[in-house]
């Protein structure tokens, strides 16, 4: 059984994706992005905040290698809960993702037609992590030969218990300040460079990724449950 999707795919030279409780200190990167990231990319080439109810979609990411750079930060001093202007520098150790890409899998015309023209820039990450739509095309993904093996993707782990590691995830963000976390729960990152097999039945296969092709697995999300 054949499925027609589309396909956005985007590209970046440099990407990081800050694990969620980790604020201080070294910063290590998760090597898939979470579904928040996606629903911000759609948000900024949209340029606003979209009001889903329900969505499905899917999306693959790799990259070809991880380093670590040194980053200046500036720590703002606050009085009784408001910044002042008094701030001083620090250095910091921060993982990021080099040569990546990322390609996001929809059936709905309207949010590709958001990625033609983005209104507002795509990063994959912090705003120096500058991203360029690719290419947008239409392409039919079949059902896998012989059971599926996941990669470059992350997966619920309730359900479907994969290996891989194991990290609380929002889906997406309010767009009150200060933003809270929607539909947080527990995700299997798997790498692309860690494949893992899948017995889920929500998967589908891209042939079209690299010699022997990817199986997707499909995100349906219902934002009136958050």
């Amino acid at each position: 059984m054949k499925k027609s999707v589309f396909t956005i795919d985007i590209t970046s030279w440099t990407a990081s994706f800050r694990y969620p409780n980790i604020i201080s200190g070294f910063q290590p990167t998760l090597e898939v992005p979470p579904l928040s990231t996606i629903l911000g990319l759609v948000n900024a080439a949209a340029g606003q905040y979209l009001q889903h109810e329900k969505l499905e979609l899917a999306y693959y990411f790799q990259f070809e290698g991880k380093a670590v750079d040194l980053e200046t930060i500036y720590q703002i001093e606050s009085n009784k809960g408001k910044p002042t202007n008094n701030a001083k520098s620090n250095v910091v150790r921060r993982e990021f993702l080099f040569d990546n890409f990322l390609r996001i899998y929809t059936d709905s015309e309207k949010l590709v037609e958001y990625f033609r023209k983005p209104f507002f820039p795509l990063v994959l990450g912090r705003m120096n992590d500058l991203a360029t739509v690719e290419k947008i095309a239409e392409i039919e993904l079949s059902d896998p030969k012989t059971g599926s093996q996941i990669s470059g993707q992350i997966v619920p782990l309730n359900g479907n218990f994969l290996a891989g590691t194991v990290q609380a995830l929002p889906v997406y963000f309010t767009d009150e300040i200060p933003r809270n976390n929607l539909g947080t729960k527990p995700y299997s990152i798997i790498s692309c460079k860690t494949p893992t097999n899948s017995n889920t039945t929500k998967v589908v296969h891209d042939a079209s990724i690299g010699k022997k092709g990817v199986d997707i697995y499909f995100h349906s999300l219902d934002f009136s449950k958050f």
